[in-house]
């Protein structure tokens, strides 16, 4: 019996050096990419399992429509975090639609390797943390998200999100105001 395999799934009459340099130059992405796309979406969604889903899907899409990315419109690092933002808010709009508890999110609170104390004091912080980003508004938690998990700049985020420079530093500076504020304030509520 003989068996075939399929050497490039995504494109017929491709040559070998062909495949190859595109694969290439989309690992070259994937490693520019990965690790700032995982720590936006991370910011956006609390459990690490979806976030992990939810990372590949954007490299998913961005494979397969890199064809369709014009550096003309915008930078690649723009195009990534559109896809990124995009593939997070259809996951929340999907979430709204059915109510599931997850089981991941448990799984990942009790599986972990950390001694009982330092777990508790790093819960405690997230907890706070957690509490105080549940009080912004969807933009303000994006901006957050853009800047601290994606690691992007004042002018990358405004490309992002279609405002001025200035604008996203003011929105920012308030938005950390009201986080501080926040933490603070439930720090004062837990000594209490």
């Amino acid at each position: 019996m003989q068996e075939r395999v399929l050497l490039f799934p995504l494109k017929e009459e491709v040559s070998v050096s062909e495949y190859q340099s595109e694969s290439l130059e989309f690992t070259v992405i994937f490693e520019t990419y990965y690790k700032r796309i995982y720590n936006y979406i991370s910011y956006r969604v609390s459990c690490r399992y979806t976030t992990e889903d939810l990372t590949s899907q954007v490299f998913v899409k961005a494979m397969t429509k890199i064809d369709s990315y014009s550096p003309k419109k915008s930078p690649l690092e723009v195009w990534m975090f559109t896809i990124a933002r995009n593939v997070v808010n259809d996951y929340f709009r999907a979430q709204k639609r059915r109510n599931i508890f997850s089981i991941d999110v448990i799984k990942e609170l009790v599986s972990s390797k950390k001694d009982p104390e330092s777990l508790f004091i790093l819960g405690e912080s997230n907890d706070k943390l957690q509490m105080a980003l549940n009080t912004l508004n969807a933009r303000e938690r994006n901006m957050v998200a853009l800047k601290f998990g994606a690691n992007l700049s004042n002018i990358q985020i405004s490309e992002l999100v279609d405002l001025s420079e200035s604008n996203v530093g003011v929105i920012l500076y308030r938005t950390m105001k009201k986080l501080k504020v926040q933490i603070e304030n439930e720090s004062v509520v837990d000594s209490k």
